[in-house]
């Protein structure tokens, strides 16, 4: 992104706050206590983002990994104004019993998802709340429904809808009408993300990770060193797959670009074609379409191979037939059909105004500001009330539209989606697999 088109959507965000008035004045000096679920890589991620753009107090956070839980608290205290640092807890329940939060970011393992928020509303919380917001359908339709009934603001972390580049795609691309008739998507990934490792399990967890907690309502599996940290995400018993980690994302993004609501049919094949050796049990390759009608939208993903397009492996491909939209976290780019004017732009850095960018360890640094204007976003709906960007029904639909896909790919066959029933169309056993059984003594949020 040039800096004329930062100092103009610049303006364009602060003509916007404007209007809120003395809300978003107390938005941004009410000093909101904060509690972190998950204190892991994304959860200290978010949290110290938000603790660049508003005076915020962390005072809880919870990991049922002692030694990470240690870690962050030093981080945070090290990083807030009051350099206190938080109270640390091992389990959620005991963090929330006090009732004493504003806003809870939650950034456990997917597994996790549906009872954390759920009950965090329930202790009087609004949420930050990382994408996928659920494993199952169901679980993301009881939070949303909490979400409704206590008033509750919920902002999914789909940053893609805050990410100053694609902002500026959206504008000047789509919105001027630019691409003409748009009737056709490709999302994609092709980075090299699933898990190899080939050994056994051990069984035999770290002394310092509870692991017990850390499966919590999931399928009790013997340990294997993948699965912690981070590398969950090679089973389906905590995930969705790539499908439900990164596809996500993309579908969100072209979702929010063109206004779409729910996808009318989703159908889905692949499976583990190439690394069968592996301990992970996620396709390696997987293709969905997601049919909205008058515009498909094709997902496909390889952890194997090369990308087709090297300088877009992770990305959204719009056509229309007036030109071609390319959109990544990095960068876009417009190429019309014929002679018109081509358009790009980039990841934003602001490096300037927030120095420790530079050395976070493990910060994804081309999306820092994303999450920003994520976190502003947030808080001024919650001092508004009002709906942010990446509402909670919005993450309900990407999240939900990915589950779907994975059911297909299970069944062999495409699925016909009711939004009104929340249900599929004439497929019982679809239907059944939208419900996932809970480890005892954890209980389903829908019953």
């Amino acid at each position: 992104m040039n800096r004329r088109k930062f100092l103009q959507l610049s303006g364009m965000a602060s003509v916007a706050l404007s209007t809120l008035g003395s809300h978003v004045y107390a938005a941004e000096v009410e000093k909101k206590r904060v509690g972190l679920l998950g204190s892991g890589w994304y959860g200290k991620c978010d949290l110290l983002r938000l603790i660049q753009i508003a005076p915020v107090e962390v005072v809880s956070i919870c990991d049922v990994d002692k030694r990470m839980l240690a870690e962050a608290a030093e981080i945070i205290a090290g990083r807030q104004a009051s350099k206190k640092a938080p109270r640390t807890y091992t389990d959620y329940r005991e963090m929330l019993k006090e009732k004493d939060l504003d806003l809870v970011l939650i950034g456990t393992p997917d597994h996790w998802h549906a009872l954390n928020a759920i009950a965090a509303m329930e202790a009087g919380a609004d949420l930050y709340l990382q994408k996928p917001i659920s494993v199952d359908v169901a679980e993301g339709e009881a939070i949303l429904k909490t979400a409704r009934k206590l008033n509750r603001v919920v902002q999914v972390g789909t940053q893609r809808r805050s990410t100053p580049h694609l902002i500026e795609a959206r504008d000047r691309v789509i919105r001027e009408g630019k691409l003409g008739t748009i009737a056709y998507a490709e999302i994609c990934c092709y980075y090299h993300m699933r898990s190899r490792d080939t050994s056994p399990p051990s069984g035999t967890p770290p002394d310092y990770l509870d692991f017990d907690m850390w499966t919590g309502p999931a399928p009790m599996r013997p340990y294997h060193k993948v699965m912690h940290p981070r590398g969950w995400r090679a089973f389906m018993e905590y995930g969705n797959g790539i499908v439900g980690d990164m596809c996500i994302h993309m579908l969100d993004m072209v979702r929010w670009m063109l206004d779409l609501g729910w996808p009318k049919a989703v159908s889905s094949t692949g499976g583990i074609l190439v690394d069968k050796a592996s301990v992970s049990n996620i396709s390696d390759t997987q293709t969905a379409t997601f049919d909205f009608d008058k515009l498909q939208v094709v997902w496909t993903h390889r952890t194997w191979g090369s990308s087709p397009d090297p300088d877009y492996p992770w990305a959204a491909f719009i056509y229309g037939d007036k030109g071609t939209l390319k959109a990544s976290v990095h960068n876009y780019e417009f190429i019309p059909q014929g002679q018109g004017e081509k358009l790009g732009g980039k990841a934003l850095f602001e490096y300037e105004k927030y120095p420790e960018d530079r050395t976070e360890k493990d910060l994804e640094r081309h999306v820092a500001s994303a999450i920003r204007w994520h976190m502003k976003d947030l808080l001024n709906c919650m001092a508004t009330r009002g709906k942010p960007v990446a509402d909670i029904e919005q993450g309900y639909i990407s999240t939900a539209s990915c589950v779907l896909a994975n059911i297909s790919m299970q069944l062999g066959r495409g699925l016909k989606w009711d939004p009104a029933q929340g249900k599929v169309i004439g497929d019982d056993e679809a239907n059944r697999l939208l419900k996932r059984a809970y480890r005892s003594p954890w209980r389903h949020p829908a019953g």
